[in-house]
């Protein structure tokens, strides 16, 4: 039978979530905890691979295991095995070709700035104190969504098939002294996130006009788009299914 886990976590820590041959992953440690549990090798999917530093208030992965479980049970136990950063919220049975990664119809990230030093959060969102142009950020991100490649915004040498994506919703939001970037697209390029906050950021700091979006977008070069921001202000915050994923 195939199952869900639902999870979040704090990246800080973490190597990104993909097993990486010399380093710590979170994918590493949650397949090692399941193992434990389970007494048997447990590998697991995700629903994306992110970055080193970068952080998911809502998770995905999938693991296939013949034996049925107490799933409640199972939560708690992952969760008093599992380090602080990494929390279990759920485990639910799903059809057999429901998969983490392919089946999600959607996902959306936000980016955290500090518009002051705080050293409650400087682990948490990327402290910057210059001011910017929002207003003019907003202006670009409306052109994002008239776009499909975004090759631009893609980590070089990255072996993908296609690079469009849907995006769907793009928008910065003021709140005291905290901006947020937020975002949804059907995919997500490596990289991508953080290159387009950093080139809106470039517009917000008029380094460049709003009309010079399109000049990036068309040109499909990353050396053309802004530079890309720090992993911790990034966090994976929703991914979306269709509700008959369950069981």
């Amino acid at each position: 039978m195939r199952y869900f886990i639902e999870l979040s976590y704090k990246g800080t820590n973490y190597h990104g979530w993909q097993n990486q041959p010399n380093a710590i992953s979170l994918q590493e440690v949650i397949e090692n905890a399941l193992s434990t549990l389970l007494n048997s090798k447990i590998p697991i999917v995700g629903a994306g691979r992110t970055d080193a530093g970068v952080h998911a208030r809502q998770m995905f992965a999938h693991f296939d295991f013949e034996t049925e479980f107490d799933y409640k049970q199972l939560v708690f136990k992952l969760n008093s095995y599992l380090p602080k950063d990494i929390a279990i919220i759920d485990i639910f049975p799903v059809d057999n070709d429901t998969h983490a990664r392919f089946s999600a119809t959607a996902r959306s990230y936000i980016y955290k700035i500090s518009n002051v030093k705080n050293p409650f959060s400087n682990e948490l969102s990327y402290q910057m104190q210059l001011p910017l142009n929002i207003e003019a950020m907003n202006m670009a991100c409306k052109k994002l969504l008239g776009y499909k490649d975004f090759q631009c915004f893609s980590k070089s040498n990255t072996d993908v098939k296609t690079y469009n994506c849907d995006i769907k919703y793009a928008l910065w939001t003021q709140k005291d002294s905290e901006l947020e970037f937020k975002i949804e697209a059907d995919r997500f390029l490596r990289n991508m996130v953080r290159a387009i906050v950093g080139t809106l950021l470039n517009i917000g700091l008029g380094k460049l006009e709003v009309n010079d979006l399109d000049r990036i977008l068309e040109s499909k070069n990353r050396s053309e788009a802004g530079y890309s921001v720090p992993a911790h202000g990034l966090y994976l915050t929703k991914v979306n299914y269709p509700e008959s994923i369950k069981t």
